[in-house]
């Protein structure tokens, strides 16, 4: 059984423009759609759901006895999930700055070695491919590479109803996610099978190594 864990990249609940929380039919629609495969499971993770208005204080900061509960919940649930859906809106061509907040609060050895899809949206014509770009860095410096192919929603609130559900050419929209999806969930069950056979945390760098050294038994 696979499991994976779909980030709602937003916080905004005021208007206008309306529906405030466009991200929710967003990540509804992937939930769906990732839920309908065989032997796959995901979660989504809701920013609001979480006290993060303090000061900034990472989960890795915290001593054992310290860590809130909901940051240590959620730590453990990314590091057992095997992918990632990261949902944004775009801010100023870069992606949500409540995703990037969230993400931050963990370090990078809970998303290692894992998958992750990009997922933009938007009210406008573009789908928020320019946040997508940004997205791509800051995920490959987080540990989870993002697959090649990427979901971009314009005019999402016209895609899709409050429910997650495509408003109309629904066959076109799942194949269209499909594709990316299907590359996370390969790429996901390929590093699990991997990871099971090579603990990549006990890797040693062979760069230093001499040829001799690195062709020894």
């Amino acid at each position: 059984m696979a499991h994976y864990l779909i980030f709602l990249g937003s916080t905004r609940t005021s208007t206008p423009p309306a529906p405030a929380r466009l991200g929710e039919r967003v990540t509804k629609a992937c939930w769906q759609l990732l839920s309908a495969q065989r032997d796959t499971t995901a979660e989504i993770i809701d920013p609001l759901s979480l006290n993060l208005s303090g000061p900034f204080k990472p989960h890795f900061a915290y001593s054992a006895s310290t860590v809130p509960d909901d940051l240590d919940a959620l730590a453990k649930k990314i590091g057992q999930a095997d992918g990632y859906v990261m949902v944004s809106p775009e801010y100023n061509h870069a992606m949500s700055p409540a995703l990037s907040h969230l993400l931050n609060h963990f370090g990078a050895s809970l998303f290692a070695f894992k998958p992750s899809a990009i997922v933009t949206y938007s009210m406008g014509q573009w789908g928020g491919t320019r946040a997508a770009v940004n997205m791509r860095s800051f995920l490959s410096e987080l540990g989870c590479l993002p697959v090649s192919a990427m979901i971009h929603i314009p005019k999402a609130h016209e895609a899709l109803d409050s429910d997650g559900q495509f408003r109309a050419e629904q066959e076109r929209w799942e194949s269209y996610f499909g594709r990316t999806l299907a590359q996370l969930t390969w790429w996901a069950n390929a590093a699990k099978a991997h990871k099971a056979e090579q603990d990549p945390t006990t890797l040693s760098p062979a760069i230093n190594q001499t040829p001799s050294q690195r062709d020894a038994p």
